[in-house]
């Protein structure tokens, strides 16, 4: 346990004004008896685009910050500039939290467990021999990995970049050889076979509105896990429930990654339920 009690902490990313992360930490560190001060760094709002990342870093560490969360557009591009990377991390080439300690940058990934553990959560019994992921990225790297962890034992990838999907699915097949893990295809015959989508895009943010498929692909016995929380229902989901679809919200990935992140940025154990609770509040808010 550190004895260390004052933090300073930042979240990177573009069109961030809304995200609930920030309250999270504040909240669960004040009940931890800590000063945790956690200020957003919006690219959009600065008018910056992601090529000013080395200088948000110097920055940062110039001003005293302890640790940095990196969302959407800049989970892959932070790699570079970071001194060493945990296992999980270096597995998946992508990079959601920075601690800044002793000169060092550090890079973690609290996406994959937290998406794990929220979906277990969620939707314990699931089925997961046959799954689809629409979303490449470094979220869609996370959640792959994740249910790969929790045993799916087929998963086809769909990404805008084919080329993006392909790589991501060789790595993954390197890393779990007793899968199937494929890329591309028919999107709509692959969903019919399948048991769960994930889906893994930014589609369906509140600043990027709409559906990442045609509503006629979905079934009532496919499970529809999403990891977009702002809005917490999507229109993905709503269409999920109407065909009477099991469904998570994004909003358990959002909790859980940010209480492993809290973790690794102080050292103390927060609480999950308190944290689920509290994240509650704020949406209702």
């Amino acid at each position: 346990m550190t004895s260390k009690t004052s933090y300073l902490i930042g979240l990177i990313g573009s069109g961030i004004g809304g995200s609930l992360t920030p309250a999270m930490h504040e909240e669960e560190g004040r009940v931890l008896g800590l000063n945790y001060v956690y200020r957003r760094i919006d690219l959009q709002a600065l008018n910056l685009e992601p090529s000013a990342l080395p200088d948000l870093l110097a920055a940062a560490e110039r001003m005293g910050y302890d640790g940095l969360n990196i969302t959407y557009p800049c989970k892959q591009s932070v790699i570079p500039l970071l001194d060493d990377l945990d296992p999980d991390a270096r597995a998946l080439g992508a990079v959601n939290t920075v601690v800044l300690k002793d000169g060092k940058r550090i890079g973690y990934n609290t996406d994959w467990s937290g998406f794990a553990r929220a979906f277990q959560r969620g939707l314990p019994d699931a089925p997961l021999d046959r799954v689809v992921q629409l979303g490449a990225g470094g979220a869609g790297a996370a959640v792959a990995h994740a249910a790969l962890t929790m045993g799916a034992r087929a998963l086809t990838l769909f990404d805008s970049d084919e080329a993006r999907a392909s790589s991501l699915a060789q790595e993954l097949a390197a890393r779990f050889p007793d899968r199937e893990v494929t890329s591309g295809g028919d999107l709509r015959e692959t969903l019919r076979a399948a048991n769960g989508l994930i889906h893994a895009t930014p589609t369906g943010m509140a600043k990027l509105p709409g559906l990442p498929l045609p509503v006629e692909y979905l079934h009532k016995d496919l499970w529809v896990a999403e990891i977009v929380y702002f809005p917490l229902e999507t229109e993905l989901l709503k269409a999920a429930k109407a065909l009477g679809c099991k469904t998570v919200s994004g909003g358990g990935m959002a909790v859980c990654q940010a209480v492993d992140a809290l973790r690794i940025f102080t050292g103390r154990e927060p609480d999950a339920e308190r944290m689920f609770k509290h994240f509650q509040r704020l949406l209702e808010a």
